[in-house]
């Protein structure tokens, strides 16, 4: 049985999953770095262990100093939240051999899901559509790769096997341009993952970001929570994301879903998960699987009334699902903003001190944040300081919502990129709903 958890993140996931503890009368530990000291969820933890230095490569992405804090204060659990070590199989290994529970997925599936060719060849199995690709790894068969490419049709995309968070990609639009392509894209992955493994794709030039939640038990329970749209994105970070997806039917949801339910089933799939996918032409191609929990998890929650992340321990726990398919309704709509502490125009971090803060409220409205008056936002760290999330009966209802808490928001000392968001909710594209992964980048000419 799970007492007491380890909560290796920082910010505002590391309060979330200190919130979910407290609610199931778990006992908690937040380690944290020496610029970490004066977090919310520090502050609130049972225990606190400082592990490091500020650098993320001296404190949270210390595996022994995370295990060392999990020893010295009889923790039987750690919860790794997203980012850092979240999707590291080596770690979720070592939790393991040390005695603990890991709060996510087996490591040899971690593992599976974090190469993108044998996560590609798993979902092919399962029946999840993929894109039209090489089916493995490229070779040094220069003549068969060329042929490969003419099959598949330009333009193509090259991607490193261990790539991830829009790292590793190379679009060609020639043949006279591939080779050399794949060159640079096996250098960069080498350098970058230490893997210089890379695959092509057939590259879609105009699609969504859709993705669906799922959640999966020990006892062979699996189900999916619908799906979100995170299509608003710039350099391949998302920016606002919204479940569920416009103009996707439910009967395309329902098929896509049970097929993304009936993979996780078939891989043994542990603990909340994303599948990902690019949606064009009302088709969807699979492009990988998230083993974490996401950022834009809120957005599922306010429509299917699922605490994600309360489930998770449940099922580390080895607990059956609270849930079966049928129960999982979807009530209204919901949109997340991501709020960083950044330059609204440059995009440039914007570290400093909080001298003031109103957060909204109101009706659907729900800020996760760690955040207060005071605080001093450091510039070690990703530059997200919390997410506002809007829900109402219909998209307008929340669009409406989310506009009116955004003017309301205050957050003074630091830029937040709170303007951009406005501008986003406002813009004519946007409100139609349905807008491409390029749309953004174009309307900020990047």
């Amino acid at each position: 049985m799970i007492a007491k958890i380890v909560i290796a993140n920082r910010g505002e996931i590391a309060l979330r999953i200190l919130r979910a503890c407290k609610e199931l009368g778990i006992k908690s530990v937040a380690v944290h770095s020496e610029a970490d000291r004066d977090l919310k969820h520090v502050r609130l933890a049972d225990e606190t262990v400082c592990i490091g230095p500020a650098p993320s490569t001296e404190s949270y992405l210390q595996v022994p100093s995370i295990i060392s804090a999990a020893e010295v204060t009889d923790a039987n659990a750690i919860h790794p939240g997203y980012g850092f070590l979240s999707e590291n199989a080596d770690f979720a290994e070592r939790v393991e051999e040390s005695g603990f529970i890991f709060i996510g997925p087996k490591p040899e599936t971690i593992r599976i899901m974090g190469d993108k060719i044998a996560a590609i060849e798993a979902m092919k199995k399962a029946g999840v559509p993929c894109v039209l690709g090489s089916d493995g790894p490229l070779d040094s068969n220069n003549e068969r790769t060329l042929q490969l490419a003419q099959e598949i049709g330009y333009p193509v995309i090259i991607k490193a096997s261990g790539g991830g968070g829009g790292r590793g990609m190379r679009v060609v639009h020639s043949e006279a341009a591939l080779l050399n392509a794949i060159s640079l894209t096996k250098a960069e992955a080498g350098a970058a993952f230490g893997n210089d493994v890379v695959y092509m794709e057939k590259y879609l030039e105009n699609p969504r970001h859709v993705e669906f939640q799922v959640l999966a038990d020990t006892h062979g329970n699996a189900i999916h929570l619908c799906e979100r749209d995170c299509s608003m994105q710039r350099r391949h970070q998302k920016v606002v994301e919204e479940a569920p997806a416009p103009g996707i039917t439910e009967e395309m949801r329902q098929a896509l879903g049970e097929r993304c339910a009936e993979a996780c089933r078939q891989i043994g799939y542990r603990g909340a998960g994303t599948f990902e996918f690019l949606f064009e032409n009302d088709e969807f191609y699979f492009i990988e699987m998230n083993t974490r929990i996401q950022v834009e998890h809120p957005v599922t929650e306010m429509i299917t009334g699922v605490d994600i992340v309360k489930e998770q321990l449940l099922i580390a726990n080895g607990d059956e699902l609270n849930y079966k398919q049928s129960d999982i309704k979807i009530h209204g709509h919901a949109i997340e903003c991501r709020i960083n502490a950044e330059d609204p125009k440059t995009f440039m971090p914007s570290p400093g001190d909080i001298t003031h803060l109103h957060i909204p409220g109101g009706p659907g409205i729900r800020v996760d944040t760690h955040i207060y008056d005071g605080y001093r936002v450091p510039p070690y760290y990703d530059s997200m300081i919390g997410k506002l999330i809007a829900h109402g009966e219909t998209r307008n209802s929340a669009l409406a919502r989310m506009r009116t808490a955004l003017s309301e928001m205050i957050i003074d000392g630091i830029k937040t990129n709170i303007p951009l968001q406005q501008e986003i909710m406002k813009d004519c594209v946007f409100e139609a709903g349905g807008a491409n992964i390029h749309y953004l980048e174009k309307k900020l000419g990047l």
